[in-house]
């Protein structure tokens, strides 16, 4: 009797997982059960390392993401999986250790996720944000300190991190590879990655208490331009109702198509001396790493992207999402050394030819100083500002979901090296996500009231698509005339876009020499 009382509450566990301080912190997924570790106080359960598609090795090298092989028995889930294969993780610049990912594990076996619950039981449904790290398609990893989800948790959210493929394993095209594919088409291994991470939450994060109609990616830098890409795919159709893009997108005329996207993949394969695929799949990750440049992210393939993003939104075939997108002040980057005058008006003058006066008229040169400022300042616009802007004008006017827009403008403090970045690339993630706790700076009370607000905002569009609650000052909707933005700094208040005329300049150049 004893005995099948026994069966019968494992039976039950299985059925209906609850998730707290007082039962079992087991859930039984599609592939099978997994156990996660408890906060201190009981309300929060993580799960981290659960794979999400098969090892993507061997064979499945630059495969389409293939379903787990169900296990047998409890998987424990209480340490984040590999991050995907990399070079060693170093500082650098005013990326700090709490920027990167940990030094091992690294692996071409990545596809993994983590969820942070405080659901109680799977009857919850809680809104659910899934987070994309940047890294330039090259780097990056979900084990990074600052995409901690524990806080977002606690503000009752289902947070889901996802690692994607990088770099040659995630991005790499070639003819063979297209070929192969029953798509006729090669090169998107991350954002089918994304893709397969965004089915495994529709088919799985009820069970951690999550609603599978409340779905919102979230992104920044090239996680940003993979929110981008997710809400322009149509393989993501009906996966996500609301996107957070922070610092990226993909607006601008830059991505390869297939054709040339598969002769750098030709070019890549004779630099590591490869006959062809077979020869590749053979290689090992740190050989194939040796001849990656080249590989640029993602392109347009035809079936991730059949075409390009800005005219899949021009005509308004984009899954529809609620968007909340902005960017920093101080996000500039230079690949180089900084230019005196004479020199940064002689490359606008090539640049932009007959539009040169233009240009310079937003990003003036009369002196070495100034014309360093402009550098960066054109530099954040054109790399990050201008694409985020372009879409939230793009979809507003469409007027089917609403949009907000801010622009990110405290100094981050720091000591020493990184006291000169100011409101640096990725500088607002933490704030965003509540997680200061997880960087060395020197805090002060403005920084902790500005997480909370952040934090607030960020957490009130996951759960209803508006930023906005009682108690935080108004965030307006953005509207292309009026340019009305959240500015997130020492003040936080909306006002018109400081510099919308440079943006709008920038745009119609790009517009016409598209």
């Amino acid at each position: 009797m004893k005995t099948a009382i026994l069966l019968l509450w494992s039976l039950l566990l299985c059925l209906h997982p609850t998730i707290g301080q007082n039962a079992v912190s087991l859930v039984q997924i599609k592939s099978g059960k997994v156990s996660g570790g408890i906060t201190a106080d009981g309300k929060i359960t993580s799960f981290k390392g659960i794979p999400f598609a098969a090892p993507p090795v061997g064979e499945l090298r630059w495969k389409a993401p293939q379903p787990v092989q169900p296990w047998q028995g409890t998987k424990e889930c209480t340490a984040f999986g590999p991050s995907p294969m990399q070079g060693k993780p170093a500082p650098f610049s005013m990326w700090s250790q709490e920027f990167l990912i940990p030094e091992e594990p690294i692996s071409e076996d990545c596809l993994y996720l983590n969820v942070w619950t405080g659901a109680k039981s799977s009857r919850e449904k809680l809104p659910v944000l899934v987070w994309i790290y940047g890294g330039g398609f090259s780097s990056g990893g979900s084990g990074v300190p600052i995409y901690d989800g524990e806080a977002m948790a606690r503000k009752g959210i289902v947070f889901v991190s996802i690692n994607y493929r990088v770099g040659v394993f995630g991005f790499l095209a070639h003819p063979e590879l297209t070929k192969e594919s029953p798509n006729s088409a090669s090169g998107n291994y991350g954002l089918m990655d994304q893709v397969a991470a965004l089915k495994w939450v529709k088919e799985n994060i009820a069970a951690f208490g999550g609603d599978t109609a409340n779905v919102t990616i979230a992104g920044q830098s090239a996680g940003s331009m993979s929110v981008n890409c997710m809400v322009a795919t149509p393989l993501a159709r009906g996966l996500l109702n609301k996107a957070i893009a922070e610092s990226g997108a993909n607006f601008g005329r830059n991505q390869q198509t297939l054709a040339p996207a598969e002769e750098t993949g030709v070019a890549f394969a004779k630099s590591v001396g490869a006959a062809g695929l077979a020869e590749l799949r053979k290689f090992s990750p740190q050989e194939l790493m040796k001849g990656q440049l080249g590989i640029r992210g993602p392109i347009i393939d035809g079936y991730v992207l059949p075409e390009h993003i800005a005219d899949i939104f021009a005509v308004g075939k984009q899954n529809p999402v609620d968007l909340l997108t902005g960017w920093n002040q101080d996000e500039g980057l230079l690949f180089g050394p900084v230019k005196n005058a004479s020199d940064f008006k002689a490359q606008i003058s090539q640049q932009y030819g007959d539009n040169a006066g233009k240009v310079l008229t937003y990003y003036p040169a009369s002196d070495d100083a100034e014309a360093a400022q402009s550098q960066l300042n054109l530099s954040r616009d054109m790399i990050f500002g201008l694409q985020n802007y372009v879409w939230a004008n793009v979809q507003a006017k469409q007027g089917k979901t609403n949009v907000y827009v801010y622009r990110f403008t405290r100094k981050v403090p720091g000591t020493g090296e990184y006291a000169k970045y100011g409101a640096f690339h990725t500088g607002e993630v933490p704030y965003a996500y509540d997680n200061l706790e997880f960087v060395d700076r020197p805090w002060e009370a403005v920084d902790r009231e500005l997480e909370a607000m952040m934090s607030a905002y960020w957490a009130n569009f996951v759960k209803t698509g508006n930023p906005n609650a009682k108690g935080l000052p108004k965030w307006p909707i953005y509207k292309p005339d009026a340019k009305q933005v959240m500015l997130l700094g020492a003040e936080v208040e909306a006002n018109p876009i400081p510099d919308g005329e440079a943006l709008d300049t920038m745009a119609a150049i790009l517009s016409a020499n598209k």
